[in-house]
């Protein structure tokens, strides 16, 4: 489970070839503990809860960097590894 970035205490991971679980681009984010899985081209919740705020974060970081973000999945679902994406500022 590579970390692609850390921002505001918030944790950005992907799973190498994790395509089966929710059969669509997305992301992991781990805060205080809390984790939740993010849509990759819409920003949406798929599973899991992070507070509120943290969950806005997670979604505007995904818009600024869609297109790295749809690179990295193809990455990692063909097991190779992400490269790192700038934080959130």
């Amino acid at each position: 489970m590579p970390t692609i970035s850390m921002f505001y205490g918030i944790v950005i991971y992907l799973y190498f070839f994790d395509d089966e679980r929710h059969k669509l681009p997305h992301i992991h984010a781990r805060y205080q503990g809390q984790e939740a899985s993010f849509a990759i081209t819409d920003g949406a919740l798929l599973s899991g809860e992070i507070p509120r705020s943290q969950t806005r974060l997670v979604q505007a970081w995904i818009e600024i960097h869609r297109d790295a973000l749809l690179a990295n999945w193809e990455l990692a679902v063909n097991g190779e590894h992400p490269f790192p994406i700038e934080p959130l500022r």
